[in-house]
């Protein structure tokens, strides 16, 4: 499972011109599932990403994270995430049946955090818009690629 992780002010996600997702302070997570992922990889997502310490706290430091400051999550799944550029090719990403489940488990085991988790519309063709602060922004692999 692959994240990025963006600190935002504010985000978006409207369909058809229609917004369905919008949060305050937090992080607009990009999420891509490949075909290897299991539960192992959910619960690493679930548990890192809100856990991260990108948040500043009061010296200036980046020493706090998503639930030290309330933060929200907007989660859009992407797919193009395990996209190889050498030649257009998308077979690692997972077939979208289960990517979704993979992606709505991820989403829930933040719910279950109580962090307010906002979502985008799997498979659907979504604008996004966000205003990145800092701009901070994360790449994360549950393999630990990079």
């Amino acid at each position: 499972m692959r994240c990025v992780i963006q600190r935002v002010a504010q985000a978006s996600v409207s369909v058809a011109g229609e917004q369905i997702g919008a949060i305050q302070q937090g992080f607009m997570v990009l999420i891509g599932v490949s075909t290897d992922d299991t539960d192992h990889d959910v619960h690493y997502m679930a548990e890192k990403v809100p856990n991260l310490r990108i948040f500043e706290d009061e010296a200036g430091k980046m020493n706090r994270s998503l639930k030290d400051v309330g933060g929200a999550i907007l989660a859009v799944s992407q797919f193009t995430l395990y996209g190889d550029a050498r030649r257009p090719s998308f077979i690692a990403a997972a077939r979208p049946e289960e990517a979704n489940e993979r992606y709505e488990q991820l989403v829930a085991a933040w719910r279950a955090q109580g962090i307010h988790v906002e979502t985008g519309r799997f498979r659907a063709d979504m604008q996004v818009s966000l205003v990145n602060d800092g701009p901070v922004t994360i790449l994360m692999d549950s393999t630990k690629a990079f």
